[in-house]
């Protein structure tokens, strides 16, 4: 069955009812290319049941940080004239891995620093005797540096 006769296609409505996002959120979405709808006879938009997974995803990857143009390239990458399988997301998937690990160390790192020494010098403060004394970490960058090195370095 073709999965964009209309009994299988969603109104923006109900999309929004299903996924949890709220129609702004949807016609945002659209605006960058993330979800494509159909439009009928009288240009009322109709949208695929696999834009659900679509949404759910855009969702998720959002959750972990990614930008929305990395989400729209990855999404760019999964097939539209047919529901994604989920070879198709693993695919996608595992081309994020080695981000999301490195990600998960950086938080590992920063719960686990947080408690000895909040400033810790990487944020380039003025008085850090510990990490960060005459304020060296400033001749090092801007953000996190030394938290930064030590999860690119892992």
């Amino acid at each position: 069955m073709d999965q964009d006769q209309p009994s299988r296609l969603l109104s923006i409505g109900e999309l929004a009812g299903r996924s949890g996002l709220a129609h702004s959120a949807l016609r945002y979405y659209e605006r960058h290319g993330l979800i494509s709808p159909v439009r009928n006879a009288t240009n009322q938009r109709l949208y695929r049941r696999s834009d659900l997974r679509r949404l759910a995803f855009i969702r998720s990857a959002q959750r972990v940080g990614l930008s929305l143009a990395e989400i729209g390239e990855a999404l760019a990458s999964l097939p539209r004239s047919r529901t994604p399988t989920a070879e198709d997301w693993r695919t996608l998937s595992e081309s994020w891995r080695p981000r999301l690990d490195r990600q998960i160390r950086r938080l590992t790192e920063l719960r686990d620093r947080l408690d000895s020494c909040i400033g810790c010098g990487c944020l380039s403060l003025t008085s850090c005797g510990l990490s960060n004394p005459d304020d060296r970490a400033a001749e090092l960058g801007s953000g996190a540096v030394y938290l930064e090195r030590r999860v690119q370095r892992d």
